[in-house]
């Protein structure tokens, strides 16, 4: 699953990369704020590329919410969601099926631009974070689905199975987000996919090549500990680690 994210690069470096534009110009100093580690249980603002204003890049809240919920009861559904993983995840699997996803996957699909994400391994019962990004440091787009409340978008992370890098790392769960290819873009933001078009475009396999993993920090899950600092994406070595996974 996808509840940790990294957001460090510049607005004007997502524009270029993804051909859009900010939806307001007044935004960009709150979203050229480096965010070294983004909670999703907080329910963070992150930007996305919503399928309905693909040419833009807009502030979205990190947890989908049923469209038909006033905004003013926002926060009680985060806190009620909270046990089916506070809407920031939904399984690819169940996209056509799922009350809450059907609503949205034809029309409302978007993409999530991030630095990178961090993945929990476990060994010997002990949770270890994995951060993942672009091993040329170009933004991640991640795959999404989100609705509009009000004035207000909130969005969810689709996960997949895991490919074989990703089961390594996510050793238990065994999932991985669902990672465009930078080619694939703008077939994932068209009004004119079928239910088989948005499949294969889910099932297509990123490049492992093309990423760096490595472990970082466990203060990464300590609720104690300011993790939304700079050493937090800085490669930490573990010595009970060292028969790696790779």
């Amino acid at each position: 699953m996808c509840f940790h994210t990294s957001t460090t690069q510049k607005t004007k470096k997502l524009e270029t990369h993804f051909k859009v534009k900010i939806s307001n110009d007044n935004l960009r100093p709150v979203f050229d704020k480096p965010n070294y580690h983004l909670n999703g249980f907080a329910h963070p603002n992150m930007l996305v590329i919503p399928q309905e204003k693909a040419e833009v890049i807009a502030p979205g809240v990190w947890g989908i919410v049923p469209s038909y919920k006033p905004s003013d009861q926002i926060k009680a559904y985060y806190k009620e969601a909270v046990k089916y993983g506070g809407g920031l995840n939904a399984r690819s699997e169940k996209i056509f099926d799922h009350f809450l996803y059907k609503e949205s996957v034809m029309e409302k699909r978007c993409i999530i631009p991030v630095t990178g994400f961090f993945e929990p391994h476990e060994h010997n019962k002990k949770k270890y974070p994995y951060f993942i990004q672009h091993a040329e440091k170009h933004p991640l787009a991640l795959a999404g689905l989100y609705s509009v409340i009000d004035t207000y978008i909130t969005f969810t992370i689709l996960t997949k199975e895991a490919s074989p890098l990703f089961a390594k790392i996510h050793n238990v769960k065994k999932r991985q987000p669902v990672i465009l290819n930078e080619s694939k873009y703008a077939n994932w933001l068209s009004p004119d996919l079928n239910e088989k078009d948005i499949k294969d475009l889910i099932l297509q396999d990123f490049s492992e090549s093309s990423l760096q993993t490595y472990t970082v920090s466990k203060e990464l899950f300590s609720p104690k500990a300011d993790s939304n600092i700079n050493t937090i994406i800085q490669k930490v070595d573990f010595p009970e680690l060292n028969e790696t996974l790779f």
